[in-house]
Order: structure tokens, then C-alpha cells, then sequence
């Protein structure tokens, strides 16, 4: 069993920026990716971005390409989520879910976080 816990969520204007931290403990072995997802009001769950956990390499959605950066913290099995230029559309709670399955960066996460409110205010 994999743990997973988001943090660092929070209020803040549009074109600032906010930084969120992915903790994973527990069995985390046979874990293949960590990804970034976001949930509006009245929206479907999204992708937002992902990162492979022992190649480092990342996947972003077209919509956070240029803002957004994931990446691998010190700290063992942390990650991160910076989020520069926040516009309002931003606003959802994210999700950090871990992964077993190598490939498809969309899909396929068997862990998820209990998620952390983003509010972008204009």
C-alpha cells in the first residue's frame, strides 16, 4: 500500500504563483509515476502533469505548458508542483496520485491523495 498526501494549496491573485508538495510513503518499490490532476466545480477531473519516478521524465497538459513545473523534491519520495502565472481557470482541487504502470501518463494511477484547494482570484 502507497500513501499519498498533497499540501501547499491556498488563496491567491491571478499571475502570482503557489507551490505544491506530493508526499508518498509506504510501499512505493513498484511505483512508475506520480501525477498531477485538478477537479473544477461542475468540471470532470483532468490531467495536469506527471513525472516518472525513476527517470524524472515529465508530461505536462497543453493548458499548464510553460507555467506549471513537476519535479523531484530532496526529500525521499517528495514531489513538487510549481505553478507560476496562475490565471483564474486555474481554480480546482489537486490531486497527486501515484502509479504501477509505466507509460500513459493520463491514466492508470492506483494511489490518490485526499487533494488540496487552488483558488486563483482575478
Amino acid at each position: 500500500q502507497v500513501h499519498v498526501a498533497e499540501s501547499g494549496g491556498g488563496l491567491v491573485q491571478a499571475g502570482g504563483s503557489l507551490r505544491l508538495s506530493c508526499a508518498t510513503s509506504g510501499r512505493a518499490l513498484h511505483i512508475a509515476k506520480i501525477g498531477w490532476f485538478r477537479q473544477a466545480p461542475g468540471k470532470d477531473r483532468e490531467f495536469v502533469a506527471a513525472i516518472g519516478w525513476y527517470s524524472s521524465v515529465t508530461n505536462y497538459a497543453d493548458s499548464v505548458m510553460g507555467r506549471f513545473t513537476v519535479s523531484r523534491d530532496n526529500a525521499e519520495n517528495t514531489f513538487s508542483l510549481q505553478m507560476n502565472s496562475l490565471k483564474s481557470e486555474d481554480t480546482a482541487i489537486y490531486y497527486c496520485a501515484a502509479s504501477k504502470r509505466p507509460g500513459n501518463w493520463m491514466e492508470g494511477y492506483d494511489y490518490w491523495g485526499q487533494g488540496t484547494q487552488v483558488t486563483v482570484s482575478s
